[in-house]
């Protein structure tokens, strides 16, 4: 079967390259879910997968973490992903702006998710034009930072990117960054683990344990080798990296595509 080799090719490949930019996992792996099973079982799945990769990152790489940062930052984000999970369950549905067909699928831009993509091109920018690049935002930034993370990532599902664009100019090492990256998003899963173990216990995820653990040992596989390469990569290439992924995922956003 197709999903029996899609699924954890994605989840290889998506986990090195969010090994370097510390986003980007389930927002690939989700769709390839999806090409396969329903919505929601797709989320379960997709949720499982990535928090067992993070916690294997977590015994990885977290001792690397910065504890400054991560209290100026974690803290917030953690109290801001009540609130926008919070927010997710009084809102059913998301105002939509316009709606529109491709290869059969109904795609939906609202404004929640182009006030997210504007908000990643504004800080992709930062990280690509030479004369935004000068300007720093402060460790005094971080709190902020972590509110717009934790509040969208509780509200849309979309807060490693957001999370990213703030670390990456919070003057740590490419260790540094990555680590704290990956303990944040740890928090996080904690936080709507909940909503995780909610939706999978509607299916049998038993039935579909095969995939799952493939898909669990390629993510880990491309977190391994995601270790080895950040030893011979410079800070400035994840800097880049994390810019065009940031273009890149701000578009799709925009444009109803994730």
């Amino acid at each position: 079967m197709t999903e029996s080799w899609l699924i954890p090719l994605i989840a290889f490949a998506a986990s090195l390259l969010t090994f370097f930019s510390g986003f980007g996992l389930g927002t690939l792996l989700a769709p390839a879910f999806m090409l396969f099973f329903p919505v929601d079982l797709s989320i379960a799945l997709t949720g499982i997968v990535h928090f067992a990769n993070n916690l294997f990152k977590l015994g990885l790489v977290g001792k690397q973490a910065n504890k400054d940062v991560l209290l100026r930052f974690g803290i917030p984000a953690v109290v801001a992903a009540f609130a926008g999970s919070w927010l997710l369950l009084e809102i059913s549905d998301m105002p939509v702006l316009y709606r529109y067909q491709l290869s059969g699928r109904n795609f939906d831009i609202t404004l929640l998710k182009l006030t997210i993509a504007l908000l990643l091109i504004v800080f992709s920018l930062f990280e690509l034009v030479p004369a935004l690049k000068r300007i720093q935002f402060g460790r005094e930034k971080l709190p902020l930072g972590g509110l717009l993370s934790g509040f969208f990532g509780g509200l849309s599902g979309h807060q490693g990117a957001m999370r990213s664009a703030f670390l990456i100019r919070a003057g740590l090492s490419k260790e540094a960054f990555v680590a704290t990256g990956v303990v944040i998003a740890c928090f996080i899963d904690f936080t709507r683990l909940g909503v995780y173990a909610g939706r999978a216990a509607a299916f049998d995820i038993s039935a579909h344990r095969t995939l799952l653990i493939t898909a669990i040992l390629a993510a880990i596989a491309g977190a391994v080798l995601g270790n080895r390469l950040l030893k011979k990569v410079t800070i400035a290439f994840v800097q880049y990296t994390v810019a065009i992924l940031l273009l890149l995922i701000s578009v799709a956003l925009g444009a109803g595509l994730i």
